[in-house]
């Protein structure tokens, strides 16, 4: 028996059990039909209280790592394209997360944030090519092929392909903004950009990427905006995007007046659904841990699901 985890209690068929086989024991001992019903009224009572306070962390997850996504055959592909799932064990329709770690497009390495783990989520953390190794037009083919692969292949863990955030930190946000706002990269995958439920970038550069225009010999302060800046692709009829930054005097680059300018250009272009936060006193680095409750908050809303803001 498999059970729906988002967002309450996970219960299995040994606990229906057990309590059932408590159930008879006790109806037997019971001479009147008076007694009965107050047997079967206490026993629901308590499978309600069950139902209120035995948490979800109460469901095992599973972790499965380094599997390939790629039909690329060189060297550097096979060993960088791989991808990690964590998901409940014995869940199904569950939403979710693919994450694009951070790095500058130069590092870093695939993983599972912490703060998504036990949440009844399936959780997807992807490994992609760096630079200088690959330009990053290699680097978004990469990102799109593992996101089709979570397409075509996350029910095998229990996800919802209708239910799915693209995500990630820094240069993962970037690729996140890429992938929302160019439709391209999905699409010669065979899928569409809009079918992803939701885009949530953790502080992506909105202009051509630093380190890439670092590859075209432009300093970091020299700004520009071509077809690898996501300001480049801008369009009112994309999924929701929620932009999350730090402090603006304290980010990276001016990150967050980046994503201020493409959220206003969103809603000039007559994109309703675009959400800008700035995460006062937070640098780049620790508006991390804090923006996952924002992914929650609007990842509850698109559910139907209660809130904590």
């Amino acid at each position: 028996m498999r059970q729906v985890l988002w967002p309450t209690l996970v219960w299995n068929k040994h606990d229906v059990i057990a309590i059932g086989f408590l159930l008879l024991d006790e109806l037997q001992t019971k001479p009147d039909k008076s007694s009965i019903m107050n047997t079967i009224t206490k026993f629901l009572l308590s499978l309600f209280v069950l139902l209120l306070y035995v948490p979800a962390s109460a469901q095992s997850y599973q972790q499965v790592n380094d599997i390939s996504y790629t039909h690329k055959s060189d060297a550097y592909s096979l060993e960088r394209l791989k991808l990690d799932v964590y998901y409940p064990a014995g869940a199904v329709v569950c939403p979710v997360v693919v994450w694009f770690h951070g790095g500058g497009l130069e590092g870093g390495n695939k993983e599972i944030p912490a703060q998504l783990k036990e949440k009844g989520l399936v959780v997807v953390g992807v490994n992609y090519r760096l630079l200088p190794h690959v330009t990053v037009k290699a680097i978004l083919d990469d990102a799109a092929e593992a996101v089709a692969w979570v397409f075509r292949h996350i029910t095998e863990y229990g996800g919802d392909p209708g239910k799915i955030v693209v995500s990630g930190h820094s240069a993962g946000g970037y690729i996140s903004m890429m992938l929302c706002l160019d439709k391209r990269w999905l699409t010669a995958y065979g899928f569409d950009a809009d079918s992803v439920m939701m885009y949530v970038p953790f502080s992506g550069q909105a202009i051509t990427h630093f380190n890439v225009r670092k590859m075209q010999g432009i300093p970091p302060l020299q700004p520009t905006i071509d077809e690898y800046a996501p300001l480049y692709w801008v369009r009112g009829d994309c999924p929701p995007l929620v932009l999350i930054c730090g402090d603006r005097e304290l980010e990276l680059f001016g990150r967050y007046d980046e994503n201020q300018y493409l959220a206003r250009l969103m809603k000039l272009a007559g994109h309703q659904h675009t959400y800008l936060y700035e995460i006062d006193g937070h640098g780049h680095g620790g508006m991390v841990a804090p923006g996952f409750h924002i992914l929650e908050t609007h990842l509850r809303q698109m559910l139907g699901q209660s809130i904590d803001p």
